[in-house]
């Protein structure tokens, strides 16, 4: 129930304290200078707690986007094992944009208006941001509301829910011609770094990334099966990946030679660090003469090589460690002679 108490002050002036008492909930009060807006504000707060509105809406007006940030960051942030950097560097970006604000202040048109600062703000050597960078930075922020309203109830509704992604452009399909490939083996193996030929032949010919490489260890790799096993992946699902054909040949015979004190299987100086092959890449990449490639059009060569030899789209993005056929889709000009194959099978078969 509501209580309207009248008080006096020490200048003498009359003020109104409204006091909303409601059993399983704890007291709400607040001071006026007219009984008539006590007791409206009295009439709301009931209706809104005993709606369940209430406290929800008091809590985004208790707490700033800033102290959001600095919670996540605090209590969720180190928990995480991948993109920590970018995160800080997105979330570094909204605290000066909104941090000041509460955030029952923040709507949907302050968010759009600040993706559209994001998509015309200029960057280093005068270029802007692109529309998938751009979604980076909307989608860090997104995730942090979503932990303050579904976790912590410091709001009641995600301002992002609304806001649309931005059209990225389709991905690239950059691989390696015959001539290149042959060209870049031969720059990787007189590479004055021995563990980048084999890095880049086990890139070929599995579809790897680059750190799902360079951390494997002995032990996630079985020679009498012919397979490794990679648990730590971006989508954060366990993946076996066969070793087949020269690639098998190439690990069998690292293995012989494989440093005792590391478990890594490309240790670099540092025993429990893996090497780095950034320089040794960029010198390969010169030497073999391929313009416009980096080492995760590796992965797009495996891609590529496996629709031109008639792998359905399902089938790679289970090599690639896909979750859905969406990634995969750039390929599918690569395999339409398989799929004519198909419908003419099918064709033959049911019009003899």
């Amino acid at each position: 129930m509501a209580i309207i108490q009248e008080r006096k002050s020490a200048d003498g002036k009359i003020k109104y304290r409204a006091l909303v008492r409601l059993k399983g909930f704890p007291p709400q009060s607040a001071t006026f200078e007219r009984k008539t807006d006590a007791k409206k504000w009295a009439q709301d707060t009931e209706s809104a707690i005993r709606d369940g509105r209430y406290f929800k809406t008091a809590e985004a007006k208790k707490h700033t986007v800033s102290e959001l940030i600095e919670r996540y960051s605090t209590k969720v942030l180190p928990q995480k094992t991948k993109n920590i950097q970018s995160q800080k560097n997105h979330l570094q970006w909204w605290n000066k944009r909104i941090g000041h604000y509460l955030l029952s202040d923040v709507s949907t048109a302050l968010i759009s208006q600040c993706r559209d600062e994001l998509l015309d703000g200029v960057i280093a050597g005068d270029k802007k941001r692109s529309p998938s960078t751009v979604n980076r930075y909307m989608t860090t922020m997104a995730y942090v509301m979503n932990i303050a309203l579904k976790e912590w109830e410091w709001i009641e509704i995600n301002p992002f829910s609304r806001i649309k992604k931005q059209r990225e452009p389709r991905g690239r399909v950059r691989f390696l011609d015959d001539d290149e490939r042959e060209r870049l083996l031969e720059a990787c193996k007189v590479s004055d770094n021995k563990f980048l030929y084999p890095i880049v032949v086990l890139a070929i010919s599995t579809g790897m990334r680059q750190g799902e490489i360079l951390s494997l260890k002995w032990k996630d790799i079985d020679l009498e099966r012919s397979q490794l096993v990679l648990h730590e992946t971006k989508n954060n699902e366990r993946r076996v990946v066969p070793i087949v054909g020269f690639a098998y040949k190439v690990i069998k015979d690292l293995s012989k030679v494989r440093k005792i004190d590391s478990q890594l299987v490309f240790p670099g100086p540092s025993p429990e660090k893996p090497i780095h092959i950034r320089h040794a890449w960029d010198a390969a990449i010169n030497k073999a003469g391929i313009h416009d490639f980096r080492f995760h059009d590796l992965r797009h060569t495996t891609a590529s090589y496996l629709a031109m030899n008639g792998a359905t789209l399902a089938e790679i993005a289970e090599v690639l460690g896909h979750k859905t056929l969406q990634m995969v889709k750039r390929y599918a000009h690569l395999s339409e002679a398989h799929t004519s194959s198909i419908v003419e099978r099918m064709n033959n078969k049911i019009f003899h």
